[in-house]
């Protein structure tokens, strides 16, 4: 579970990064906005970002996550006590608020809750087993590649259970924002398919897929 940080000071930084990296969770830290800017399309299940940083500021990542990730919960830690600033991070889609200081247990429970993080191992039934924080599939106890995109596109899935997951979430989380036609993605949706025959990836009315269990 990949979860993009951003915020520039660097000892609360190294302190978030090493809580929730020690509980299992994949974490991108960056101290400056233009670097975090630039690394959004990276396929982030959430992300967690502070307002007033170097070079981009906050409220302009959190429209840029926006166009990408529509569903994906944004985090806000700030010590600003802006009524306005905060009022247009809830309006642009920001899911919770944190002001400065706050425990760092606090944070980890919004991320827990929020942002829907699976428990590290999912039976998938008939001797599947997917491990979140390995990234890797077992079929009666032999371990299964998957590629970097199969990977993705079963966390996108597994975090989406039961919920309509588009074409356009799709391409945004699996492929990081860049064209993906049609084809390219029943031709990953086939290849997932064969690896994972205990699960179901039901076409939704032409618009995208739902997963379900059997």
């Amino acid at each position: 579970m990949k979860i993009l940080l951003l915020e520039d000071n660097q000892t609360l930084n190294n302190i978030i990064s090493e809580r929730l990296i020690s509980k299992g969770y994949k974490v991108y830290s960056y101290i400056c906005g233009k670097d975090a800017y630039d690394n959004i399309t990276n396929g982030f299940s959430c992300f967690i970002i502070d307002i007033h940083v170097p070079n981009v500021d906050g409220i302009k990542i959190l429209n840029e996550v926006k166009k990408y990730y529509k569903d994906v919960p944004v985090i806000i830690i700030s010590s600003t006590v802006e009524l306005n600033i905060i009022k247009e991070a809830y309006d642009i889609g920001c899911h919770d608020y944190m002001k400065k200081p706050f425990f760092i247990d606090e944070l980890e429970i919004k991320v827990d809750r929020l942002c829907n993080i699976p428990k590290e191992e999912i039976d998938l039934g008939d001797n599947h087993f997917y491990n979140f924080k390995e990234r890797t599939l077992k079929v009666n106890n032999v371990e299964k590649e998957l590629t970097e995109k199969e990977n993705l596109l079963l966390n996108l899935f597994l975090i989406n259970i039961n919920n309509l997951v588009t074409y356009e979430n799709i391409q945004n989380y699996v492929w990081k924002g860049e064209h993906a036609s049609i084809d390219s993605i029943r031709t990953l949706i086939k290849r997932l398919r064969r690896k994972i025959p205990t699960i179901y990836i039901k076409a939704a009315s032409n618009s995208g897929y739902r997963f379900s269990f059997y």
